[in-house]
């Protein structure tokens, strides 16, 4: 495995994806082979999966991805332009709303976050965030996702990082500070916390 972590074809079953596309991997990366895929680029492939063969937008993202790294032209953790990105995902129980202010609220964030290096971008209540980080060195993406009236899933992205190993790196990173927000977010009563 990858320092940055797994390849799209571990995460995504052949099964999986031949139930939901009519085609497993082999069979995808053949038909682009066929049709020269390795040199149309990121969004060509895409573009061609989604006109040429129906396959739906996400399949479609993920059969690109996953080709590009069977075929070397990405490792796990690059962006098809050739930067490096990491992304980590947690659900808590919590509103979207109360997620959003403990990203934006700098004396709440620094309960969970003390780290610093955060500086917000835009604020969308309830639904996302972005910000820069380490003085702009990276970029951080948040986005909000209802599971309910008291449970939101926090997607973040982190971008602009220099390697595989820096990707690494912010994953642990992220994982562990999301998981303290969890902490603090389930342990106080909606009110304390903005």
């Amino acid at each position: 495995m990858s320092p940055a972590g797994r390849k799209i074809t571990e995460k995504l079953s052949d099964e999986a994806l031949a139930d939901a596309t009519g085609k497993g991997w082999a069979e995808w990366f053949a038909l682009l082979d066929a049709w020269g895929a390795a040199g149309q680029g990121h969004t060509a492939i895409a573009r061609h999966l989604v006109e040429a063969h129906g396959v739906n937008g996400w399949h479609a993202q993920s059969i690109t991805v996953g080709y590009e790294q069977e075929r070397g032209l990405r490792a796990v953790g690059q962006s098809s332009g050739g930067g490096w990105q990491a992304s980590v995902s947690k659900t808590v129980a919590a509103p979207a709303e109360r997620c959003t202010a403990a990203f934006a609220d700098e004396e709440l964030r620094r309960r969970w976050l003390p780290e610093g290096g955060l500086e917000v971008r835009t604020h969308r209540p309830g639904k996302s965030l972005t910000a820069d980080w380490g003085g702009g060195a990276g970029r951080i993406a948040v986005h909000l996702t209802p599971k309910g009236e008291a449970r939101t899933q926090i997607g973040l992205g982190h971008t602009k990082l220099p390697d595989a190993a820096a990707v690494a790196a912010s994953k642990e990173f992220w994982r562990e500070r999301l998981t303290a927000l969890k902490t603090l977010l389930e342990s106080e009563p909606p009110g304390s916390t903005g």
